[in-house]
């Protein structure tokens, strides 16, 4: 089927009285991956819960493909620390009539086969958000959504999953929907960085990392293919309440 995975217009959303997201839209494409930026508060998980049908909007469209199949990884995902569980039992949870072949091919995929017996209380940062991807892999899906993949995960971890990430649209042939923890450094292989702070700010394609000086200054290591800083400039800025008001070269023109 052709058109957008995902196509969400003039999305309107509150909570208690504060508008969250102003007239946001945005489209997900088949193969395509589109990271969300912006700073705490700005609206990005309120979004992403709306696109995977959580929360409905205020005003606007969401459309998605008839049947489309979304496998989703939320931003914080804890589990009762007194509940004995592993990671096999953990992926079982959402269909227990899976083969355990399906489940250590998934795991396998995501770099974490050998951890099938392992207790999910014993991972790393790193370690978790692999067996939340695989988990959401099962689902074969056509869409990914993805809030904050990278939380809690060092850097040297973050390329690798950022690398395992940007093979996914071919294996599955699928779109990505993700949220960046970092206003700079997303996914190098992103076709579309969208900046969010309630309304989209802008939009644009991520710059090369290899030799970025910013990137540089703040990490001081070379040769990173999975990273990329974006660079992105707003004709307008946010009042201490949020409200957006033109920046001052634009007021003085």
């Amino acid at each position: 089927m052709t058109g957008p995975l995902l196509e969400l217009t003039g999305i309107d959303w509150s909570r208690e009285g504060r508008r969250i997201l102003n007239r946001v839209s945005l489209t997900v494409q088949r193969g395509e991956i589109v990271t969300l930026i912006g700073p705490n508060g700005a609206g990005k998980s309120t979004l992403v819960q709306i696109a995977v049908g959580l929360l409905k909007p205020d005003a606007g469209v969401c459309r998605r493909q008839p049947g489309l199949r979304i496998g989703y990884v939320p931003q914080a995902l804890t589990l009762d620390p007194s509940l004995p569980l592993t990671v096999g039992g953990f992926m079982r949870l959402q269909a227990r009539k899976l083969a355990a072949a399906d489940v250590g091919q998934a795991l396998a995929e995501t770099g974490v086969g050998d951890l099938h017996d392992r207790s999910v209380h014993a991972l790393s940062g790193g370690e978790w958000q692999r067996v939340l991807l695989a988990r959401a892999l099962l689902q074969q899906p056509d869409l990914l959504v993805l809030d904050e993949p990278m939380q809690g995960v060092d850097l040297t971890g973050q390329e690798e999953l950022y690398r395992l990430l940007a093979e996914v649209p071919r294996r599955y042939r699928c779109g990505i929907l993700m949220v960046s923890h970092d206003l700079h450094l997303v996914m190098a292989s992103t076709d579309r960085v969208i900046c969010l702070n309630g309304h989209v700010c802008c939009e644009g394609h991520p710059e090369s990392v290899t030799s970025h000086p910013e990137y540089l200054r703040l990490f001081g290591w070379q040769g990173s293919q999975g990273l990329a800083v974006y660079s992105h400039h707003h004709d307008h800025r946010h009042d201490v309440h949020g409200c957006v008001t033109p920046s001052s070269a634009q007021a003085g023109s």
